[in-house]
């Protein structure tokens, strides 16, 4: 039975059949003759297909072959050039130094846990308030309306925080 024969639309699932049978040898033979094994064909082939199954309303059976063999040929392409940005990634020097030297390194560990001591020493009201507005960002009335207090109550927490964090923490300086 000749494709040309059949229905007008690769969505009827025998004319989608036949186009499967009559093309898929011949389209994994061409993408394993022009590319090799090792960007895997047969793959490339089903997704072919499956793009074709997507599209056939938009794409009559007489222009499927062409169809199939552009989207596989890109596929192939696509995998390729995929294949070459890990290549040439792969190939470039991570960089494995840095410019701190290891008293640094280990006073940045010090002060931090030194930090989080002290934030967990304050109270949680305290704690609240300096967390949403120094690290969240928030302003100090959006702070008041969703702990429900108000501005100076807010304030005082934030200030007395910072007033706990500046004498125990040395070098302690934030905006």
């Amino acid at each position: 039975m000749s494709i040309k024969n059949l229905n007008n639309s690769v969505c009827d699932e025998n004319v989608f059949e036949n186009i499967y049978n009559k093309y898929a040898t011949d389209l994994n033979n061409f993408l394993f003759y022009k590319f090799g094994a090792q960007y895997h064909p047969d793959d490339k082939v089903q997704e072919a297909f499956i793009k074709l199954w997507d599209n056939c309303k938009t794409i009559a059976p007489n222009k499927a072959r062409a169809y199939l063999f552009t989207v596989a040929n890109n596929l192939m392409l696509n995998a390729i050039k995929h294949n070459n940005v890990v290549l040439k990634y792969s190939k470039e020097k991570q960089k494995t130094y840095t410019y701190e030297t290891p008293e640094f390194i280990v006073e940045e560990k010090e002060f931090l846990e030194q930090y989080k001591r002290i934030l967990e020493s304050l109270s949680e009201e305290q704690r609240i308030a300096f967390m949403l507005s120094k690290v969240e960002g928030k302003k100090h009335r959006e702070i008041a309306e969703i702990l429900n207090v108000t501005l100076k109550v807010v304030e005082y927490r934030i200030y007395s925080a910072f007033k706990i964090l500046k004498s125990e923490l040395k070098g302690f300086k934030i905006k």
